[in-house]
């Protein structure tokens, strides 16, 4: 299972860099000690803060939107602290087989950045071994939403703030409901009629799916009344203790996409070898497929979903309390022995401030950390918006729970696309949340 996971890497690159680069983090052969600085690094003059990240710093007038946002509140960072930010990065061929997440723990565990571009699983390792500040102390963390916090918060310290929030939802093709008269679904039930509809009248596969992101449809169903049913805290701290098993609340997820690839709902063989977008993408920007999932930055990208000869919405993944958005974390945490630690506690407070988050929000057209943040987004990506203003979603990264949430769960449903009976992959599950609680 160790190793299996380290390859999931190109998943958490799509995560947290949806709506930072277009960077994929790759590996090939031989190895190197993940402590080794192996990034030539020019000797500044002055304050420094040093930022190990999967980029390099760009041109602030670059093509690359995405990067400019994120550069952008870097640079004026600078400007108002006086101070320079170095990026040490991370480069596949420098690290040879080791992935962006081993290299980060191995840094972070030896104190050699002050501030560090983490994913959720990263967070959550180096938040419960102490090796990240407490930022809750930062003066703009009362301008956060609570999910944000309650996502980047172990053993009760807030590890790590994100400057935007990855949402995930089902791409539906509008046209081709329509043509067949069908209501865009809201729970698991009506998904499965409108897919038997779309079935019978000639449609080989409705829900177009990659390797990777099927794992929404568990959580939304799973996780709905967990996180808005009002008890969300005693139910984690059950699940952190024993008391409730995770294959408690996944089980009915599983066995809804065991059903929907027993019809030929989700093909899964295609599925188990399909790269994100890359693999449905064509099928259903030729509306051979009604259906597929990805993340919100997906319908503003022309090189994604962003501009379909047909009428595109983004609704979320059905549920019994409806339409569910699926969001998951990434995050900038601290080294807690950071060289320039003040330095950098006020470069990330700077970055996160309502200014700076405004800017990189309205350049990239996300959802903000902040609660007070929130730019117009384009019509298809409403249905989305809504739900996430209303409080309603569920989290497919906690670094709360104890159990690792997306990468364990994405490998157990590949686990399923392969042949492995749903309560197989329940006892794999259950052996993982004993592992987390006997450590």
């Amino acid at each position: 299972m160790k190793k299996s996971r380290e390859k999931i890497i190109k998943k958490w690159a799509v995560i947290w860099l949806a709506g930072i680069t277009a960077f994929s983090v790759t590996t090939c052969g031989g190895r190197h000690d993940p402590s080794e600085n192996l990034v030539d690094e020019e000797q500044s003059e002055g304050k420094i803060v040093n930022l190990f990240g999967p980029m390099e710093k760009s041109n602030p007038n670059a093509d690359n939107i995405a990067r400019t946002a994120f550069d952008l509140t870097i640079a004026e960072a600078e400007k108002d602290l006086g101070l320079t930010v170095e990026y040490r990065t991370y480069t596949a061929e420098n690290y040879k087989e080791k992935t962006y997440d081993d290299v980060v723990l191995g840094r972070g565990r030896n104190n050699m950045d002050d501030l560090y571009l983490l994913n959720p699983d990263t967070i959550q390792v180096l938040g419960a071994e102490g090796k990240l500040k407490d930022l809750s102390g930062l003066e703009n963390v009362e301008n956060l939403r609570e999910v944000v916090k309650l996502s980047n918060t172990v053993d009760g310290k807030l590890v790590a703030i994100p400057q935007e929030v990855v949402v995930y939802g089902l791409f539906v093709n509008k046209d081709m409901f329509d043509e067949y008269k069908l209501k865009l679904p809201k729970t698991p039930e009506e998904l499965m009629e409108c897919c038997r509809v779309f079935k019978e009248n000639g449609i080989e596969t409705p829900i177009g799916a990659n390797r990777w992101w099927l794992e929404c449809f568990v959580f939304a169903i799973g996780y709905s009344d967990l996180y808005n049913g009002g008890n969300t805290k005693a139910e984690i701290e059950a699940l952190n203790n024993g008391e409730r098993k995770y294959s408690d609340y996944m089980r009915e997820g599983f066995e809804y996409l065991q059903e929907m690839i027993d019809k030929g709902y989700i093909d899964a063989k295609t599925a188990y070898t399909h790269e994100a977008i890359e693999g449905e993408g064509p099928d259903f920007l030729n509306q051979k497929t009604p259906i597929v999932m990805a993340y919100w930055g997906a319908a503003n990208a022309e090189t994604a979903y962003g501009n379909p000869d047909f009428e595109l919405k983004v609704i979320g993944f059905p549920s019994n309390r409806g339409q569910m958005p699926v969001m998951a974390m990434s995050g900038y945490g601290v080294g807690a022995k950071a060289e320039h630690l003040e330095d950098t506690m006020n470069v990330l407070n700077h970055i996160t401030s309502d200014e700076a988050l405004r800017m990189y929000a309205e350049i990239n057209k996300v959802i903000s950390p902040s609660k007070n943040v929130h730019v117009d987004c384009i019509p298809a990506l409403k249905p989305l918006d809504d739900k996430v203003s209303e409080g309603v979603y569920v989290l497919g990264s906690n670094a709360g729970m104890k159990l690792e949430q997306w990468g364990n769960t994405c490998l157990l449903v590949r686990d399923l696309l392969n042949g492995q009976s749903v309560d197989e992959c329940m006892e794999k599950l259950d052996r993982l949340q004993e592992e987390s609680l006997n450590k």
